[in-house]
Formats: structure tokens, sequence, C-alpha cells
């Protein structure tokens, strides 16, 4: 289990912002965060003035819109425990469209493949 939690602000002028806590309140944070399993470099971590807290922004790269559903997962780098996740539908949107809920499942199954690989190797 992670030692980070992600709370989300707002997305605004195309960047994603949070707040990353550490519940051990040391260390430096570890967060990756993906796009179809594809780091997002545009991504920044600052120490804020509360122990154990970090401002997160991450600056979507606008090629990575077109339309359909995006789904950017954020994970603990270490663990690879996805901490929170955001979704962008593009173009026409349907009402109770499940389309960003099968993206971000197949996502987290994909995420939980990788995990599994490495684990029977770590046993064999």
């Amino acid at each position: 289990m992670s030692d980070f939690t992600v709370t989300r602000k707002r997305i605004h002028a195309g960047i994603w912002e949070g707040i990353v806590e550490s519940s051990v309140n040391d260390g430096e944070a570890r967060i990756e965060v993906t796009h179809l399993e594809q780091p997002i470099r545009s991504t920044s971590l600052t120490k804020d003035d509360t122990p154990g807290q970090w401002q997160l922004r991450i600056a979507i790269p606008p090629e990575l819109l077109s339309d359909g559903v995006q789904v950017f997962l954020i994970n603990d780098k270490e663990t690879g425990e996805k901490l929170d996740s955001f979704t962008i539908v593009t173009g026409e949107a349907l009402e109770n469209d499940i389309r960003s809920e099968v993206e971000l499942l197949r996502a987290e199954l994909d995420m939980l493949k990788r995990a599994f690989r490495r684990h029977c190797l770590d046993v064999s």
C-alpha cells in the first residue's frame, strides 16, 4: 500500500492540479503519470509549506487530445499503485457514457497484469 494520497483541485488552462500527501511525512514523493502506459513528462511536483505535502501539476499534452476518451493515471512510482486518475472526453459526449469507465478498467487491468508478471518473476 502506498504512503501517498492525491487530492485533485482543478484543471485550468490545460493543467491538472492537485495535492500529494504523505502519511509518513518524510522522504520524497515518487509520482508517475501515464496515458496509454506512456509516461507524461510534463509533470511537476513542488514541495509545499505544509510538511508531507507537494503540489502536483500535470500539463496535458495537446497531442494526446483527440476524439474519444483519454484516461490519465497517477501512480506511486515505487509501488505502481494507482493513486488517482482523470478522464478527458472530447468530441460528441453521450449521456450516461460508460466509455471512460471501460477505459479506466482496461488501464487498471493492464497495471495488474504487469504487477502479476513482476511477482511471478520474483517468485521464480
